[in-house]
């Protein structure tokens, strides 16, 4: 298990809140130089601790005004199905999140669309593979949303 500094929380921090900062402002910030600083970014991607590096989108902005929760339940927990059902959802690009749930569901998948026809284009996808229920909610309004995942629980030295 890596051990974290106040240095490395910091520059996840950073990072989290905008991946578009120079290795100079990150090292300015941390008080190091910009070598140590592109050192220590390195290793925490060299890690698997920073993954990627990406551009978040206003989905409004773009036409995807229908964030949809997907409830699915099988009656077929078995691998042909399973993998079945992944390829399925990986294939749609309107798909941005399936979990493998606990509980009286199997799968959440988070999607968005366009519109009700844009879900329901959706749904005749998802639904190739026998599936023994599925229901939907769509987001009426959206009160927290981030990518920021609290760093409090670093044990920093």
């Amino acid at each position: 298990m890596r051990k974290f500094d106040k240095q490395d929380r910091t520059i996840l921090e950073l990072i989290q809140h905008d991946a578009t900062l120079s290795v100079a402002d990150i090292a300015e910030k941390i008080f190091v130089s910009k070598s140590a600083c592109w050192r220590r970014i390195q290793s925490l991607q060299d890690d698997g601790i920073i993954t990627q590096k990406v551009t978040l989108l206003d989905q409004k902005k773009i036409n995807l005004s229908t964030t949809a929760y997907i409830v699915v339940r099988t009656n077929q927990h078995n691998e042909v199905w399973a993998k079945k059902f992944k390829n399925i959802v990986e294939d749609i690009p309107e798909v941005l999140e399936v979990y493998r749930m606990s509980g009286d569901i199997d799968y959440l998948i988070k999607a968005v669309v366009a519109d009700l026809e844009g879900y329901d284009r959706l749904y005749q996808k998802i639904i190739k593979v026998d599936l023994f229920d599925v229901s939907c909610s769509f987001v009426m309004e959206t009160i927290k949303q981030t990518t920021e995942l609290p760093l409090t629980c670093l044990n920093v030295s």
